[in-house]
């Protein structure tokens, strides 16, 4: 029996090591992959705080982010005699036309004679009733946009904006 308690003692001194060297093992192996996680962090964080700032990007992310400015081109007011009515009613219409960029905004001032008196053609065109339709001052807005981007070599005109119609 003194036997048996002495192998077991040797028995139980051996494995006493053994679990310190497989507990040491353990905490490596957890400081090591917290080392690696904590490395991953910081680099992670130095890269999105520092680099991603720097000054280039923050001024092409701040022209990315302000609208495109409209350029605007006002014309004179247009008074022309509708064909209904055997010229009793006129229109006034004042306008503005929104254009794509400078090039284009500096043609039309060459161009202004040409432009102005094809839209009094189109204008002194139309009816009472088709002017007093909604429908009918859209379609005023697109043929003007098409006769004016027919004259213009650089850019175009992207929209009309009557800012006075009245008819009487």
């Amino acid at each position: 029996m003194a036997d048996a308690v002495k192998k077991d003692e040797e028995e139980g001194e051996e494995q006493v090591p053994e679990k310190k060297k497989g507990s040491a093992l353990k905490w490596i192996i957890i400081a090591v992959i917290a080392v690696f996680v904590l490395g991953g962090a910081g680099a992670g964080a130095y890269f999105f705080l520092f680099k991603s700032h720097s000054p280039a990007q923050e001024k092409k992310q701040a022209e990315a982010a302000k609208p495109p400015m409209a350029i605007f081109w006002p014309m004179d007011p247009f008074i022309v005699n509708l064909i209904d009515n055997e010229g009793e009613r006129y229109l006034k219409v004042v306008m503005q036309l929104e254009l794509s960029d400078q090039p284009a905004l500096e043609e039309l001032n060459l161009l202004k004679p040409k432009l102005r008196d094809n839209i009094l053609d189109l204008l002194s065109a139309k009816t009472y009733k088709e002017m007093m339709d909604p429908i009918g001052k859209q379609r005023l807005r697109d043929e003007i946009v098409l006769r004016a981007n027919g004259y213009l070599t650089k850019g175009k005109i992207l929209k009309v904006y009557f800012t006075e119609f009245v008819i009487q």
